[in-house]
């Protein structure tokens, strides 16, 4: 390819490297040929016109979505202000009782649903509650039991001070304690 040869069309720079290739003979124009024949066959599926037109006419019916919507700003802006929920239930004159019964049921169903739920969550502190309720009990006893000890040495105390001194001895007052 001369560089002086104004081109028909401009060339794309891809093209330009090509040309560049095949002039300098890195490439042939057969293997050129046959490269653009395999691209063109991979890219076939995407760029044949029934595949466009699908794709054409969902983007058609999308901008035509999009541009009711932009008509209907202000109705819609209006609609998703509104509460979703209405003060009032639509509900027949005959089943008023029966809802009246259902929601009682569902308010003692809230209730103990929440107990349930306080329950679960305080329940890995219980085994440690009882562990420690457990702990206490053990010292409780030990000082019940320490207190009636002093309770009968005290018992014991008193019996010796109600009696005469002299008759007393240290062991006389050993083989009461034991």
């Amino acid at each position: 390819m001369n560089p002086w040869d104004a081109p028909a069309q401009p060339l794309t720079g891809v093209a330009q490297i090509m040309a560049r290739c095949v002039a300098a003979g890195v490439l042939s124009q057969k293997s050129l040929e046959v490269e653009l024949l395999r691209l063109e066959r991979e890219g076939a599926d995407v760029t044949h016109p029934f595949h466009l037109a699908q794709k054409f006419e969902s983007l058609q019916r999308f901008t035509s979505h999009l541009q009711g919507v932009l008509r209907e700003q202000r109705s819609l802006r209006q609609r998703l202000m509104k509460p979703l929920c209405q003060q009032n239930l639509p509900v027949e004159a005959s089943l008023h009782r029966y809802v009246v019964e259902m929601l009682g049921l569902a308010i003692d169903f809230i209730e103990r649903l929440e107990s349930s739920v306080q329950a679960k969550r305080f329940a890995p502190s219980v085994a440690q509650s009882v562990t420690t309720l457990e702990n206490c009990l053990a010292r409780l006893l030990s000082l019940v039991s320490e207190m009636e000890e002093l309770s009968e040495q005290v018992l014991q105390w008193r019996g010796v001070q109600a009696s005469p001194p002299a008759l007393l001895t240290p062991g006389r007052i050993a083989k009461k304690r034991s």
